[in-house]
């Protein structure tokens, strides 16, 4: 992305978009200035782990979980030979790489390719272009990237260097679920009942639930440190269902970035990760300094639950800091414990969220665009269903929606190529009483095409339907400035003049607050087909999804690259 536009330029096209969930219907040319190419290859297969004294096979990457760190520097060009040695078709996202001009190698099933099926091998191309910082990489099909996933480390271009001190060490961590039973089957048991997803049985920190759950002591992650060392801890949040709270016992962390973006360092006791969203942060290992005299800390991972009418595990998830030059032996010290927000603190979360800034400096300046017979166990014996603008997304089961655009197949794919602006009936979206006219949605595979060059606001609007909560949302393609965020109802009359156009954080997933609305801006300037969805995978399921389609420029660096040879079949 090379725009320069800045963050007051008025966007030449807003949408607003409400996010539901509610009962539905039951029938219903390469980049020339390469700083390298990288080549990985990873085999998806199958292994066993135990965790909560059980043992089962889970999908994997190499036979690890989590799955291999990709380490890059900004504009490198990755590639990754992906063979698929599983039972099951799969596919592979970047997630918040945004792929300039080759959405062939974006990974979501069916959207812009079709699955790589057992047996058979694929070659992505991951080109880097303004990450900096932290993203990761994760299974786009079904469930699996419930343990298919792993982290993207992009490091400064070489001859630059970080915009603060280097650290010692840095540390991939990661914050998701583990259920005891087959991922796949819960999700075929949701499908087939149309009911909610059954909640996991623990919350993990890399893998691992720690040592306050049974037969996990051992497993528990401990990072080791060393007094007066600074640490960058590398958090992401790969869960399918959870928000997360995140804190360290006895220490204070500096967040220094967001979504492969910097952000004014501030220091805080506890960050916040919404499903999908990563976070940089220094931790220096001072505890001598502060007159603490314990050698082992807890590092502590405590979702947050926005909506109480959802079941979900409220368990905390451990690992253990530990000083490797203390006097005391540290199997005799027991871990101090951190002190994290309660389970429904959204005050907490939104407090956090508010404090993101973008760096907005010379080296990394802000460049802103502006079916009758089923027995349904929803609500009222409907079928629970989500949606944007009451058009709950289906994707199509039997080809992908880029290859037929690119080959102009889409007319027998993409149903309606007019995915609606605004919701179909404004309300008061955040009270409790729902309009009869949107008590059922309608599905479709509705798409918004925007022409090359659009500056694009969207509006994502939180709904009461089935009880208000939190939604991040995640776009492909593209990062974008979070330029307002609010409580109730967004009023286009009054709320855009609080926007922050000076120094916005740019991310590649917001979470929109409880009960409220976020505001993001971002210039079309990347040919293809992108999905967007919310990162809680359940509503991504139920159709809280669309596509925008990017029209090609006019010069030759404005067009989609063309297909490389290999791509799947369906």
């Amino acid at each position: 992305m090379t725009s320069t536009l800045s963050p007051a330029h008025p966007p030449s096209a807003v949408w607003a978009i409400d996010l539901g969930h509610e009962p539905s219907r039951s029938s219903i040319d390469p980049v020339q200035d390469w700083l390298s190419l990288l080549a990985n290859s990873e085999q998806i297969r199958r292994a066993s782990y135990t965790r909560l004294c059980r043992r089962k096979s889970i999908l994997t990457v190499n036979g690890r979980f989590p799955g291999p760190t990709i380490y890059a520097r900004k504009g490198d060009v990755v590639t990754v030979d992906v063979h698929n040695q599983g039972d099951k078709n799969v596919t592979i996202h970047w997630r918040g790489v945004d792929q300039p001009r080759n959405p062939w190698s974006d990974g979501p099933e069916f959207i812009t390719q079709c699955p790589i099926q057992p047996g058979a091998s694929f070659t992505y191309r991951i080109v880097l272009s303004w990450e900096e910082g932290t993203l990761w990489w994760r299974a786009h099909s079904d469930f699996d990237r419930a343990t298919v996933h792993g982290a993207i480390v992009i490091r400064p271009r070489r001859g630059t260097s970080y915009p603060f001190k280097k650290p010692h060490k840095e540390i991939p961590i990661f914050l998701r679920e583990w259920w005891k039973g087959n991922v796949r089957q819960l999700l075929a048991d949701a499908l087939q009942t149309g009911g909610e997803f059954q909640p996991s049985d623990a919350n993990t920190i890399n893998g691992q639930p720690g040592d306050l759950f049974p037969c996990s002591r051992d497993g528990t992650f401990t990072l080791p440190v060393e007094h007066g060392k600074t640490y960058m801890l590398r958090l992401i949040n790969a869960a399918l269902a959870n928000e997360f709270f995140f804190g360290v016992a006895g220490h204070r962390l500096t967040v220094v970035g967001t979504d492969a973006s910097y952000v004014k360092p501030f220091t805080v006791d506890h960050v916040f990760l919404a499903p999908g969203q990563t976070v940089t942060a220094l931790l220096r290992a001072d505890r001598a300094s502060r007159g603490l005299r314990n050698t082992r800390y807890h590092m502590a991972a405590r979702p947050l639950s926005t909506n109480p009418l959802v079941l979900f595990n409220n368990s905390t998830a451990t690992a253990v800091l530990e000083y490797t030059d203390a006097a005391a032996p540290p199997s005799l010290a027991t871990p101090d414990f951190p002190i994290l927000p309660a389970i429904n603190d959204c005050a907490a979360a939104d407090a956090y969220t508010a404090r993101l800034r973008s760096l907005a400096s010379e080296a990394h300046p802000a460049r802103i665009a502006c079916a009758p017979d089923e027995n349904c166990r929803g609500p009222r014996s409907n079928r629970l269903a989500a949606s944007l603008n009451n058009v709950s997304f289906e994707a199509p089961r039997h080809t992908d929606i880029l290859g037929a655009y690119y080959h102009h197949r889409s007319a027998g794919v993409v149903r309606e190529a007019d995915f609606p602006s605004n919701p179909p009936l404004p309300f008061n979206f955040t009270a409790d009483d729902l309009p009869p006219e949107l008590r059922l949605t309608a599905r479709g595979t509705r798409v918004k095409v925007l022409e090359y060059g659009a500056v694009v606001e969207v509006v994502l609007q939180d709904t009461a339907i089935l009880g208000a909560e939190s939604h991040p949302i995640h776009l492909h393609g593209y990062s974008f400035y979070v330029v307002g965020t609010g409580s109730g109802n967004f009023d286009d009359g009054r709320d855009p003049a609080g926007y922050n156009l000076v120094d916005p954080p740019y991310q590649n997933t917001v979470a929109v607050p409880k009960g409220g609305w976020s505001a993001i801006r971002f210039r079309a300037e990347n040919p293809g087909v992108w999905f967007m969805h919310c990162h809680f995978e359940r509503h991504m399921v139920w159709g809280m999804d669309t596509v925008f389609i990017v029209k090609d420029g006019n010069g030759a660096e404005e067009k989609m690259m063309p297909p490389p040879l290999g791509m799947p079949r369906c």
